[in-house]
């Protein structure tokens, strides 16, 4: 681990964590994420500041607490507390075979076109998502294109509404 990680894991039900580039960085899964997001929200993070996807296939190490079995996709959400001037990182391993987590958006309602780009782009769904329809490739788009199994230069580059779409 780079010398500014820190790895933290109690057997005692807490969520393993880990700091990194002087953030705190928690690693929870796919079954206790929206106890942990509800709870943090109660503690102040109430703003979700991004969700992102990384796409593991060809690089499968990482940085994980040890109690943490890696997946071939990782979601990053990025919260923030203005309260404790604070940002939080939560990463949650995300099998290839079952590309499913909760969706935030119950809570974050922000969260909805984060979700529908991540789902667009790397094909992971957020099931309770109240619209998860493509939001940057068009609707005939085969695949997800941020997804690591393409080709390099193999991948014709398309958009909604541009013009010869």
């Amino acid at each position: 681990m780079p010398d500014d990680t820190k790895t933290n894991e109690d057997n005692d039900g807490t969520i393993p964590s880990t700091m990194s580039h002087g953030q705190n960085v928690l690693h929870p899964n796919r079954e206790n994420l929206l106890e942990v997001i509800k709870n943090l929200r109660e503690e102040g993070f109430v703003v979700c500041i991004d969700i992102t996807a990384v796409d593991y296939l060809e690089n499968p190490k990482r940085d994980l607490p040890a109690s943490v079995k890696p997946e071939r996709f990782e979601i990053v959400i990025n919260l923030l507390s203005h309260t404790k001037r604070e940002r939080l990182r939560l990463r949650v391993q995300i099998p290839e075979l079952e590309p499913t987590l909760p969706t935030l958006f119950d809570i974050y309602p922000g969260s909805e076109a984060l979700e529908r780009e991540v789902h667009d782009l790397f094909g992971i769904t957020f099931e309770g998502h109240p619209d998860m329809t493509r939001i940057l490739m068009p609707e005939n788009w085969e695949g997800h294109p941020l997804r690591k199994d393409y080709d390099i230069g193999k991948i014709p580059v398309q958009f909604k509404e541009a013009p010869g779409s």
